[in-house]
């Protein structure tokens, strides 16, 4: 019997300096061993200094890009990242339905690091809505600050904002700390049968190549998912994955602003 390759569908934006979005979930997968196949939601224009354009696919090309890997294909685990706005949220949320699609991923991106907002009010709602659906929904505490009404600064702001999305639906939430204040940066795992969080503490790396650093932690965690790996350990090697990623990025000069990491291991 022929081995069968891992496969990891990202769904989400194209980043045309390749830092985020789906040329970092292609990146990511690479780098994790793992097969990636797309489904593009829309085009931006970006660099390290920001977005300059936003460009969406048509709904009915997002649909038959999800269509064609899905039945040839199909994904052991799913990414989720930029899906612009509630239409194409509701056709990905369809696609969950129709493909059965398991191990998905949701990164809720909702406005870019230079602000640019990547997901409307109406999308929002409607991501919400498909909480049950996901296996991780991972926010950051900008993004839990809005998606819950709450104002979130402290570490224990980002847990209440997490038990909100517990009740609203979701079968497990990955806080990311990385906008708190203080020398360690520490993501939290929330999962509904589980009493107590899961925290994975890192100390914190002063770099301005940090772009892209949520789209690679949700990809390396699907990844993880795609390989048959558990969700707490798919989360940990996630983390320490994106860590050493900022690591070898610190003192690389990559763009006048915001630039992206190195996600390839040294060579010897």
């Amino acid at each position: 019997m022929c081995a069968e390759l891992r496969r990891l569908l990202a769904i989400g934006g194209s980043d045309s300096c390749g830092g985020a979005g789906i040329q970092a979930d292609i990146k990511t997968g690479s780098a994790l061993g793992v097969d990636v196949s797309t489904a593009i939601t829309a085009i931006t224009a970006q660099n390290s200094l920001g977005v300059q354009a936003v460009e969406p696919v048509s709904v009915e090309m997002l649909r038959a890009q999800i269509a064609s890997v899905c039945s040839d294909t199909p994904p052991h685990a799913v990414k989720l990242g930029m899906l612009y706005d509630a239409a194409r949220v509701k056709a990905v949320a369809d696609a969950i339905t129709i493909y059965n699609l398991h191990n998905v991923v949701c990164d809720p991106v909702l406005v870019s690091t230079s602000g640019t907002t990547l997901l409307e009010a109406e999308g929002r709602e409607h991501l919400i809505s498909m909480l049950p659906d996901f296996t991780l929904f991972t926010p950051n505490a900008p993004e839990a600050a809005v998606l819950t009404g709450t104002s979130v600064h402290t570490s224990s702001d980002l847990l209440a904002a997490g038990r909100i999305l517990l009740e609203r639906g979701a079968n497990a939430v990955l806080l990311k700390g990385g906008h708190l204040d203080g020398s360690e940066s520490t993501d939290m795992l929330l999962q509904r049968h589980s009493p107590e969080p899961l925290f994975f503490p890192f100390r914190r790396v002063e770099t301005r190549n940090d772009h892209g650093t949520g789209c690679v932690l949700s990809s390396a965690i699907a990844s993880g998912l795609a390989a048959g790996v558990e969700l707490a350990q798919a989360v940990a090697s996630g983390c320490a994955f994106v860590h050493s990623a900022l690591q070898r990025s610190a003192h690389l000069s990559n763009g006048s602003g915001r630039g992206s990491m190195n996600l390839l291991k040294k060579r010897r």
